[in-house]
């Protein structure tokens, strides 16, 4: 990012502090802001620099948004001592929280029309895949602005795909979160019939591996499901927060999601049971009480 070598990052939830941390091994520059001053500091110890307000990110030129809402979000960067409150032009906001298509277009021409840049670009990977670089990102925005946004986003990711305009990497998000949210539910329910017959976790896995089951999803969590290991690497609450942005645009779009239904009210349950903060493969509780693995 020309003349900028310094990154702000608002949100120093789990995937933030993913974040910070592995731009700071990088070698950049990071400037963090967070509600809970006591998140901000924790990542100053591992050398970043604390900021008192979204407004003083400004200054890195770039600035990095983990927030869990589209009004969070809102807040964030046009609200008062906003990112983009004082002396906006330049800044370049590139956005890696999951929120609609709808309110990223709405946030793009705002931006615009104060001199800033935004590039939406909502993340595949997790917190494991943000601390290895190995996050796939999908890109949205002006052309421009993307390429300004590589040099940093490079250093999280392995895979990259600009879509075109602002909102577009949203609406593959969203399009990611319903195969994922219903393949979780899909290895919720085979997870279950495995604990029912008391099978081995890891020889099942490997009986399925290289089939038509197979998939990258089956690997990396169909023994964590079996086991009931709620060790944290998506929360419930963030996938019902996606699923229904999910049917808000097809809603819009007149397209019917009947399976995406079932399992965002699936998600639903477990909110509404006090499950909104655990890990996604607390989707185990809906089988069965169970005794879990912290």
């Amino acid at each position: 990012m020309s003349g900028h070598t310094e990154v702000g990052i608002a949100g120093l939830g789990v995937m933030g502090s993913a974040i910070a941390r592995r731009l700071l091994r990088r070698g950049r520059a990071v400037r963090v802001y967070d509600i809970r001053p006591e998140a901000a500091a924790e990542l100053a110890q591992d050398g970043a620099t604390a900021a008192g307000s979204p407004a003083r990110l400004a200054a890195s030129g770039a600035v990095i948004l983990s927030l869990n809402t589209a009004d969070i979000v809102e807040e964030v960067v046009f609200g008062h001592d906003g990112v983009l409150s004082a002396a906006p032009d330049g800044v370049l906001v590139i956005d890696m929280s999951s929120i609609g298509p709808g309110p990223t277009r709405a946030f793009a021409e705002r931006a615009a029309k104060l001199g800033a840049g935004w590039v939406d670009a909502p993340l595949s990977g997790g917190a494991p895949g943000a601390g290895r670089g190995e996050l796939t990102l999908m890109l949205g925005g002006e052309e421009e602005h993307v390429e300004r946004a590589l040099p940093v986003l490079g250093a999280l990711a392995s895979r990259l795909t600009h879509l075109g305009p602002a909102g577009s990497g949203q609406l593959v998000k969203s399009v990611n979160q319903v195969l994922v949210g219903c393949g979780f539910a899909a290895l919720a329910e085979a997870a279950a019939l495995v604990r029912a017959a008391g099978l081995p976790p890891r020889q099942v896995l490997a009986a399925l591996s290289g089939g038509r089951a197979d998939s990258a999803l089956l690997q990396e969590f169909f023994v964590k499901f079996a086991d009931a290991d709620l060790s944290p690497t998506g929360r419930v609450g963030n996938m019902v927060k996606d699923l229904e942005a999910a049917r808000d645009y097809a809603r819009s779009a007149g397209v019917p999601l009947p399976v995406t239904t079932a399992v965002a009210e699936l998600h639903r349950w477990l909110t509404a049971a006090g499950h909104g903060n655990a890990d996604n493969a607390a989707l185990m509780h809906y089988y069965a009480p169970l005794e879990v693995r912290p």
